[in-house]
């Protein structure tokens, strides 16, 4: 089959992924993370979805944390498991907060969409291209 031949090169596939969608978490991570205390507090009160009203700013700087830093690890490929977990967490509070609002299906997809990748990342992983596959390589040497 044609398509089979690309199999060579799914590590390839694997870093474009993670690099494209690290830079656009990045991207939507950086003006939260630097809007500051009334930001972070809207971001956090989000997690009354949920029932959780604890700490909305802490937990709205946590989620800007999570999108910029998560971002900047995927595309480092870097603790890309434990990125990608903070990141679905992220996703998945986001996806509550447009269903529980009542949003339709176009207002929350993004989110529910960025849950699945990143859900999908914790049992892929980063891939060969990636400084968790260095890291882990020269600690065999050792």
């Amino acid at each position: 089959m044609l398509f089979h031949k690309l199999d060579k090169h799914r590590d390839k596939g694997l870093l474009i992924l993670r690099v494209g969608i690290g830079i656009m978490f990045m991207c939507h991570g950086f003006p939260k993370l630097t809007a500051g205390p009334e930001v972070w507090t809207k971001l956090g009160g989000a997690l009354s979805a949920m029932g959780i009203n604890f700490a909305p700013t802490f937990m709205g700087f946590m989620a800007a944390i999570s999108e910029f830093g998560g971002g900047l690890l995927l595309v480092l490929g870097l603790f890309t498991r434990s990125a990608c977990f903070f990141l679905l967490s992220t996703m998945v509070v986001a996806a509550q907060m447009h269903l529980k609002s009542g949003d339709p299906f176009v207002k929350y997809s993004h989110a529910l969409e960025a849950a699945i990748l990143f859900f999908s990342l914790l049992f892929i992983g980063p891939g060969k291209i990636s400084l968790d596959e260095k890291l882990a390589k020269n600690k065999e040497k050792t």
